[in-house]
């Protein structure tokens, strides 16, 4: 009988541990998406930066300009925060994990929602910069 309940015990664990792990990810940055080239030529460093906080602000994320060619980005959902440098230029832009708070950031893996956070900020910044041409 005690042998039945450690091994259902453990199996609980086991099964606690698993879900617990899927939750996370590897982290998930974009480096140098493309900038689509309007027929007039490119675009100015500041129609560029006013796409991307734009874009951000329309997620609700907190956009704050360092400097030209420089956005630190900061999103607030309950008690998690994720913060990222986007970097651009008139060719392209990044976006890189800089800090979070309450996400089970390890080194290499965060929670998985992180991900789905940059890849719709990355879209928004896309669908922006497609209507300014």
């Amino acid at each position: 009988m005690k042998r039945t309940r450690l091994i259902l015990i453990f199996c609980a664990l086991a099964a606690v541990l698993l879900l617990v792990s899927c939750r996370t990810a590897p982290i998930y940055n974009i480096n140098d998406a493309a900038i689509p080239q309007a027929a007039q030529g490119p675009m100015t460093m500041q129609q560029v930066q006013n796409a991307i906080v734009k874009a951000g602000t329309g997620l609700g994320w907190n956009m704050r300009v360092i400097k030209p060619g420089l956005i630190e980005a900061t999103l607030n959902i309950r008690a998690h925060q994720a913060v990222v440098d986007i970097t651009y230029d008139q060719q392209d832009y990044s976006i890189n994990y800089k800090s979070s708070i309450n996400l089970k950031y390890n080194g290499t893996k965060i929670h998985s929602n992180y991900n789905g956070w940059i890849q719709n900020l990355s879209q928004a910044i896309n669908n922006n910069l497609a209507v300014m041409q």
